[in-house]
């Protein structure tokens, strides 16, 4: 028989295999078409990075505002070998026309001039020089968010910043790096980003096979995080962060490595953000600096309390909700609705309701829709007596082990 524990997970890789084979099959049979598949493979990569969310603010308790700084930063690692393949398969095409042979030279540098002729340059900056190599760069997919990181991280949870004040100084670090990717000597061509990342080097298939391919990449990985992360939260290690989350001192107290564990947990989901966004701006093609914007991790916040923090079907649940209905919304797809006095136009006014809804779930719901699956299994917040809970009302700490 199924530990409880285990069962939510065996529940959510059952859902997530039937939704990958019913996408496939209407694939297949042109039911859906491939920018709609690309979304539903976008929609994964979030959730993926919602997962992450979840670990670092539902079960430790830090709410990081600069998570999608490290989404976008493993978008730019990859995206920087898509876009010098890519390049190098067009220089040499043209250069093939000439009546001698291009030298590897000429073809570096036409390579160089084509990609950052935009930005006014003709030469491969130092943080090119791995681009032409796949496996190099999807190691700086891991290294340089992982990296940024580990620093970032020792440096914060050994002076004990805790609370607002981390939450500040992670959107501190968000902002400075996305202005500094606004310039364009920053190597990363500036505001103009890479583009064309949905075109893979030497592959001849058209759009509709190599959506599908993403699309299948991002659903394995979003399963075999989502039982990595399960495992880690129902063991010993998913106790302690808990445990720190709850009450930091008396955790300190007990001689546990409380910055030890905070610094391995910011790093681990900062790297799976940057596998996220590596499987995402291919997809999506294009990625620049205002990717990096604040308030994109302030709505990976949103998505895990809405979804429900501290359950990790719940972030799954709250992003895949938010950025489903916010493509639809954002996409013209919604009719206007004329009142009279105006009209209330969905582009403009879908951020107004994403926000009124995180306010309501925040006073009203702070388990989140995670909370209703709860109350249908019959799991509920245990009985203390009329003892209070601990500081972190919004999650089941005795039960959530079991989700």
């Amino acid at each position: 028989m199924t530990h409880p524990r285990h069962r939510s997970a065996l529940i959510f890789l059952a859902s997530l295999a039937i939704f990958t084979i019913a996408v496939t099959i209407a694939a297949q049979f042109g039911l859906v078409s491939t920018s709609f598949v690309k979304t539903l493979g976008k929609t994964l990569c979030l959730c993926l990075a919602a997962l992450a969310m979840d670990l670092i603010w539902g079960y430790a308790g830090i709410l990081s505002l600069g998570h999608m700084a490290f989404f976008a930063l493993g978008g730019y690692m990859v995206g920087m070998w898509l876009m010098y393949a890519r390049t190098e398969e067009i220089v040499i095409a043209s250069m093939s026309n000439g009546g001698l042979p291009a030298t590897p030279e000429e073809i570096s540098q036409g390579i160089a001039t084509q990609i950052f002729g935009v930005v006014g340059a003709s030469d491969l900056p130092a943080i090119w020089s791995f681009a032409n190599s796949l496996p190099l760069q999807l190691a700086l997919v891991v290294a340089v968010p992982g990296l940024l990181a580990l620093i970032f991280g020792w440096l914060a949870f050994r002076s004990r910043v805790t609370g607002v004040y981390l939450s500040i100084l992670t959107q501190a670090m968000t902002l400075a790096l996305a202005l500094y990717l606004f310039q364009n000597d920053s190597g990363l061509r500036g505001n103009n980003g890479l583009s064309g990342l949905q075109n893979l080097p030497g592959v001849t298939a058209g759009q509709d096979a190599v959506s599908l391919w993403f699309f299948w990449a991002s659903a394995a990985a979003l399963a075999l995080t989502y039982v990595g992360l399960h495992a880690i939260v129902s063991g010993k290690f998913g106790s302690v962060i808990r445990a720190i989350r709850d009450d930091e001192a008396r955790v300190r107290f007990l001689g546990y490595s409380v910055e030890g564990y905070k610094l391995f947990v910011f790093t681990l989901t900062a790297v799976i953000c940057a596998f996220a966004g590596a499987l995402y701006y291919p997809q999506a093609g294009i990625i620049n600096p205002a990717e990096l914007a604040p308030i994109a991790s302030i709505y990976l916040a949103v998505w895990v309390a809405v979804g429900g923090r501290g359950r990790l079907y719940g972030a799954v649940i709250g992003a895949a909700l938010v950025s489903l209905l916010s493509s639809w919304f954002t996409g013209g797809r919604v009719p206007s609705v004329d009142l009279g006095i105006g009209t209330i136009n969905w582009v403009d006014w879908w951020l107004v309701l994403l926000g009124l809804t995180f306010v309501c779930v925040t006073l009203f719901s702070p388990k989140g829709i995670g909370g209703l699956f709860d109350r249908f299994a019959g799991v509920h917040a245990p009985d203390r007596k009329g003892a209070p809970l601990g500081p972190d009302d919004g999650s089941l700490q005795e039960k959530e082990a079991q989700e």
